[in-house]
């Protein structure tokens, strides 16, 4: 089998990769500002919205893994290109579906396959195939700081449409901006992908799920990766409407969604250089050791508008930063040719936590009227978190050479 290599400028690379992971991520951060508008417009339960992007964690990482299987069969453009389409659809179907199992429909399933084609597992993808190892986990951390630029960039614009234009057509106006996702791949597209020459590959993607599956590092990093996916989306969708129901104002949510964006590209960015200098496993134990941390303090504390834009800058920080990190372990264990699947399935774990973390926020908010629970299971995983991490091994995994026949 031919083999291809690296046709992609590291600058192209960088650019059109982080320009579409802010579009994806920063339209998906803010839909936490939606939760109060819609299910009052609509009479809805929390719980109705709150499954609904449960739905969509699910289906982000379901789809996630085909995603990545595709982009590392026929490269990440056309993966993408299908991504911006379903993104905008999803988007239209959220501001005008008219009843629960069409705003599920929407709002879940077509928005989550979105999100699984025009995000990291793809992107990361083509970063591996045409980054040297010593600047990979640096590469991914500048493209995880480009999704946390666009919370910090379009959080506080969503809600200044939502406050302008209504929940209805903001919605809309933003199923137009996840059309421009489908150009910018094209700056993304790999030449030795889906054409005449593929990627020389050891193993057959059965072989190399067996290999992951069996090796414990892979399961503790899945582990790790389905905590994260719990705070995170947990603190994004449930922290506006807990903070209003304290009785802040609603751009205390906003100006604080924004500081996590903020933070988080100096989190994330600070994360991808450490993982080409310092053991990944530790830098992630101590992520998820100081979530726990500041989830405590913030309890503990009187709640005000600086309590919250403290805890926020904090946990932005910490809030993706275990991207790059993960996924340069994965990298550097298994290998590029079959990465983007990979991570695939480690993120898959993240969003079953994702969906646990979203849907029990909203389940047990209408059955106790308070989130004290979870914000307290949210502390108790991160600190199991940061002791699943410490064994992980991340020296590359010895193959067996094939006997070739005399």
């Amino acid at each position: 089998m031919r083999t291809s290599t690296p046709t992609l400028s590291l600058p192209q690379l960088l650019l059109c990769g982080a320009a579409i992971v802010t579009l994806s991520m920063g339209i998906r951060h803010g839909f936490g500002l939606w939760l109060q508008p819609i299910t009052q417009a609509k009479d809805w339960s929390r719980e109705t919205f709150a499954f609904a992007i449960a739905v969509q964690n699910l289906a982000w990482g379901v789809s996630g893994i085909f995603a990545g299987m595709a982009a590392d069969r026929f490269g990440a453009f056309k993966v993408i290109f299908v991504g911006a389409v379903l993104y905008a659809l999803g988007l239209v179907g959220m501001a005008h579906a008219t009843t629960p199992l069409l705003f599920t429909l929407s709002t879940g399933l077509l928005i989550g396959m979105a999100q699984a084609g025009t995000t990291y597992a793809v992107v990361y993808g083509v970063i591996g195939r045409n980054v040297s190892a010593e600047k990979r986990s640096w590469a991914m951390g500048i493209t995880a700081a480009a999704g946390s630029f666009g919370q910090f960039l379009m959080v506080p614009v969503e809600g200044q449409l939502i406050s302008t234009l209504g929940w209805q057509q903001a919605l809309t106006l933003l199923g137009l901006a996840a059309l421009l996702m489908a150009p910018l791949a094209w700056g993304l597209r790999e030449p030795g992908l889906g054409g005449n020459m593929q990627l020389k590959r050891e193993q057959t993607i059965v072989q190399a799920l067996k290999e992951a599956f069996k090796y414990p590092s892979f399961q503790l990093l899945m582990a790790g990766y389905f905590v994260c996916g719990f705070q995170v989306v947990f603190i994004g969708v449930h922290m506006p409407s807990y903070l209003k129901d304290k009785g802040l104002e609603p751009q205390v949510a906003s100006y604080a969604l924004a500081l996590i964006g903020l933070f988080n590209v100096f989190g994330t960015y600070a994360a991808g250089v450490l993982g080409q200098r310092l053991p990944k496993r530790n830098i992630l134990a101590f992520i998820y050791l100081a979530r726990a941390a500041a989830i405590s303090v913030f309890l503990l504390v009187p709640l005000s508008a600086a309590s919250v834009y403290v805890f926020a800058s904090v946990m932005g920080l910490l809030w993706l930063s275990t991207v790059p990190v993960t996924n340069a372990t994965v990298a550097q264990i298994f290998g590029v040719a079959h990465l983007s699947m990979l991570s695939g399935f480690v993120f898959f774990s993240h969003q079953i936590g994702s969906f646990l973390g979203v849907w029990l926020g909203g389940f047990l908010y209408d059955r106790t009227g308070s989130y004290d629970v979870v914000w307290y299971i949210a502390i108790a995983l991160g600190v199991l978190a940061a002791l699943v991490n410490l064994p992980v091994k991340e020296v590359a995994i010895q193959r067996a050479v094939p006997a070739v026949a005399i």
